[in-house]
């Protein structure tokens, strides 16, 4: 079976860092490959007795639409599985990152501004994000938690067909999480903040998950929410989606979020799955 990884995203997001961990975890990397021989290698990779069955790609910033697109497409006519990770990274980040490396951005124009030449970039990559089988956003995340990531992803020793969740707290406050499938807005449950022996405790505590749980609305919600999940999830899995990330938010991502990912990770378990969980903001 062969299996293809393509690794794209934002200059300075990661890409080679991502590179290597992925080669640690045993694929065999090919950096900034041309588009015209994506397709030969898949070919190749098809072939008996082939030495690799499991690539990873790096591709650049290009013209996606006449050269890349039409890569992608023929890799996957002659390849069993092929995935496109994408890494994003918010712009303020990746100007530090720029101007620290102090290395030409590669998008940049006569005397762009690094931030002018990040967007272009942006731009450029929106339709690769768009057809993305999973995003990484790398904005928070350091070398080691990066690599935790795609460890979490493609670790295992061969990846399975089934499609992979995760559930993710947040507080809107600290902004939305960019790596998203579905997002939730837990805003309108009562706010365990303004209970002064709740607020420095999170929804990981007792006393705060009966407070969400017990509220009118809340049993509800998770009524309707375990039905949504029963239509969409297999749905998902049909259309060979091979990651589903749901993101919960309230305004600071400790109490309310937090509670609602712990019950929708056991829906999701109850459904056969098995969540990875994140909280994002909890200790903030």
């Amino acid at each position: 079976m062969s299996e293809f990884i393509v690794i794209a995203g934002l200059s300075g997001a990661g890409r080679s860092a991502a590179a290597d961990h992925l080669e640690d975890l045993g694929w065999f990397v090919i950096d900034n490959v041309p588009a015209k021989l994506i397709p030969k290698l898949g070919e190749l990779v098809a072939s008996p007795g082939a030495a690799a069955e499991r690539l990873a790609l790096v591709i650049r910033s290009g013209d996606y639409e006449e050269k890349i697109r039409p890569a992608l497409e023929a890799l996957r006519a002659t390849a069993d599985d092929v995935r496109i990770l994408f890494l994003d990274a918010g712009t303020e980040v990746l100007v530090r990152r720029y101007e620290s490396s102090r290395r030409r951005h590669p998008a940049a124009r006569g005397d762009d501004r690094v931030a002018d030449a990040i967007e272009r970039e942006r731009t450029i990559l929106g339709p690769v994000k768009a057809q993305a089988d999973v995003v990484v956003d790398t904005t928070n995340l350091n070398v080691h938690q990066l690599r935790d990531r795609l460890v979490e992803l493609f670790g295992t020793e061969s990846p399975s067909a089934r499609l992979q969740t995760a559930v993710v707290s947040f507080g809107y406050k600290h902004g939305l999480p960019l790596d998203v499938d579905i997002v939730f807005d837990c805003r309108f449950l009562p706010n365990p903040h303004w209970v002064d022996e709740l607020r420095p405790l999170t929804g990981r505590d007792a006393p705060v998950r009966d407070f969400v749980l017990t509220q009118p609305q809340t049993a509800e919600f998770l009524e309707r929410l375990g039905g949504l999940l029963a239509l969409v999830l297999p749905a998902y899995a049909r259309e060979g989606k091979s990651y589903l990330t749901i993101a919960f938010g309230c305004t600071g991502g400790r109490h309310r979020s937090v509670v609602m990912v712990e019950e929708v990770a056991e829906l999701l378990r109850a459904h056969g799955f098995d969540p990875a969980v994140k909280h994002r903001d909890m200790s903030r």
